[in-house]
């Protein structure tokens, strides 16, 4: 009798303790859904790059630019901050603080960017919404053309793009009559890519290509119907918005466009670049700490290379050997470009061979390898782009080739196991495959731990099988050095006073190739401030983590582990990922 009373007992101790954890848990994981769902409604492009098929965001663009956006945004901001303080931390679960520490991190910091003067700057040769509405647009990327609601849809978002294109023109002027502009350089790349998304041309024009693929269940006579009618819509609407824009940059803006390259040089600018560098390294580190670490890696790879030098027994200096690897025919051996997505399928077969022996972690989400579309290729970087949560749009790794006879094989290895495995297309899939995460962090990207991860599942080639040759380790530390270089000329520029040529000089001095060879990596940097310090920045602090691990656990530790607790969830602030990181090492130490 007493031994059932006692169970009993223990079983209703046991349940209250469930109900007492329940409590904060449920209206807290319910504050998480409202703001993923008003989240969305700010930001409803956001849903298509998520595959979300909600039609209350498939034919919408936002007006982002307005100060009404903005307003709202920092409403919402505020008011999730208020109902986030209302809970006890403590009281929370281990994987609910982990949502806690991200939203909070996530609205302090969007709240700061939206009382910034970035909306008087909407537009630049790398990343920008005419960009990403042309891609949108190509019939390749995140809007669908299966049916012909689709059509529809895209033509209904164009009129808001449209919008956007007033706003931005607007804003412009108003940052001409302010002093915000652009540098000068930046504008005259973004004019000959604005040229052919304006041109009524059905071959060249990107717009068009969905004509190309129009649904095949419906009749001919609603497929004529459907091509007329969405043909006459990108006349009336999408080339026009284009041509305005380019027209108003090519005899108003440009003209009026500065000389300097950074954003110091503007009203405000060390603020806002300051902003910037907390916003994509999730940390406190200031520009001269940041411009200071990059002298240090700098140093450290050279001595890398160095050794690579010796190894290969070239002779001469290490500056000709980068100059070399930059410039000889060997390694310039493609004449299509098929030849060099067929070499990355290559290196795909070669990584998968060993990726189970490092990651328990796999993604189910397949994906492909593209040439860049030839509208942007030209300003391109390689770029992982992710497939949709349901699987319909696999995950896509854009590879720029102006030229196939010009493009070199040296960093291929490296390039690959950034992009996709185990890199960006794991790290990415992973998180959108975890169901357990609320939608916020499973969608979240923030820039140091994605491209932090990254970088440093470069340096795993040797333990993955590559980097066999040489000239594939010297491409995995012109990678390396690549984003050390980042961190000197990206803090040079904004926060140092630093000119184009300067930068382009010092990424020469240290990368190899002519400094002309640099153009489109520093214009990448002015277009972009702070972005390029996420990735060296995140790469070290996880490699400082497995390193600690290592140390703490000794023969205990487990490489695979350690990388699947790195993924396991999602995106977190570096300060977040370190705190959760020395906790499990903690528990593995106490044998639990």
């Amino acid at each position: 009798m007493l031994k059932r009373f006692l169970a009993a007992l223990l079983l209703l101790t046991l349940l209250a303790a469930a109900r007492a954890a329940a409590a904060p848990a449920a209206p807290f994981r319910a504050l998480l859904d409202r703001y993923y769902e008003d989240y969305l409604a700010l930001f409803p492009v956001e849903a298509a790059i998520n595959g979300d098929s909600d039609p209350r965001y498939a034919a919408v663009w936002p007006d982002s630019l307005s100060t009404g956006h903005r307003e709202k945004v920092a409403t919402m901001c505020e008011r999730y901050l208020g109902e986030l303080a209302r809970f006890d931390r403590a009281a929370l679960s281990t994987a609910d603080q982990l949502s806690y520490d991200t939203l909070k991190w996530n609205l302090q910091l969007r709240r700061e960017g939206a009382a910034q003067f970035f909306h008087l700057l909407p537009v630049n040769q790398f990343n920008c919404d005419t960009l990403t509405f042309a891609q949108m647009g190509s019939g390749t990327f995140i809007h669908p053309f299966q049916t012909a609601q689709d059509y529809d849809d895209f033509l209904r978002r164009a009129a808001d793009f449209s919008a956007w294109v007033d706003t931005a023109i607007a804003n412009m002027r108003q940052g001409l009559a302010w002093g915000f502009t652009q540098p000068r350089v930046l504008m005259e790349r973004v004019l000959p890519q604005l040229a052919p998304l304006m041109a009524d041309d059905e071959e060249t024009n990107t717009f068009f290509g969905p004509l190309k693929n129009l649904p095949a269940d419906l009749s001919a006579a609603d497929r004529t119907k459907l091509a007329s009618a969405y043909r006459a819509g990108l006349r009336a609407i999408v080339l026009p918005a284009y041509a305005r824009l380019h027209d108003f940059i090519r005899d108003e803006y440009l003209k009026n466009c500065r000389a300097t390259a950074g954003l110091g040089a503007l009203p405000g600018g060390p603020e806002a670049y300051a902003y910037l560098v907390r916003l994509q390294t999730t940390t406190d580190l200031t520009p001269d700490q940041i411009h200071a670490i990059g002298l240090r890696e700098v140093a450290r790879i050279r001595g890398e290379m160095d050794k690579v030098r010796e190894q290969t027994g070239f002779k001469g200096t290490l500056t000709e050997f980068l100059q070399f690897a930059a410039t000889a025919p060997q390694f310039t051996p493609f004449t299509t470009d098929e030849q060099v997505l067929a070499a990355y399928r290559a290196v795909e077969a070669r990584v998968l061979a060993a990726v189970p022996k490092f990651f328990g972690r796999r993604p189910r989400a397949k994906f492909e390898i593209r040439a860049t579309e030839a509208f942007r290729a030209a300003t391109a970087s390689h770029e992982y782009i992710a497939g949709s949560t349901d699987g319909a749009r696999p995950g896509v790794l854009f590879v720029p080739i102006t030229d196939p006879a010009k493009y070199r094989t040296p960093r291929m290895e490296n390039l690959f196991l950034h992009e996709v495995i185990p890199g960006h297309h794991f790290q990415l899939s992973l998180a959108l495959e975890n169901t357990r995460l609320p939608r916020f962090r499973r969608y979240d990207a923030n820039n140091a731990y994605v491209e932090g991860w990254a970088l440093y599942t470069e340096s795993l080639g040797r333990e993955l099988g590559l980097y066999t040759d040489p000239y594939q380790y010297l491409g995995m530390l012109l990678g390396d050095m690549n984003r050390a270089i980042r961190l000197v000329v990206d803090t040079g520029l904004h926060a140092k006073g630093w000119t184009r040529e300067q930068a382009m000089a010092f990424a020469a001095e240290n990368s190899g190739g002519p400094p002309g060879n640099q153009a489109s990596a520093i214009e990448r940097y002015m277009a972009h401030p702070g972005q390029a310090l996420g990735y060296k920045i995140g790469q070290l602090k996880i490699r400082e983590l497995r390193a600690r691990g290592e140390q703490q656990l000794g023969p205990r530790f487990d490489l695979r582990a350690f990388h699947d607790e790195i993924l396991g969830e999602g995106a977190l602030p570096l300060a977040v990922l370190e705190a959760r990181l020395q906790a499990w090492f903690d528990h593995v130490t106490a044998g639990k």
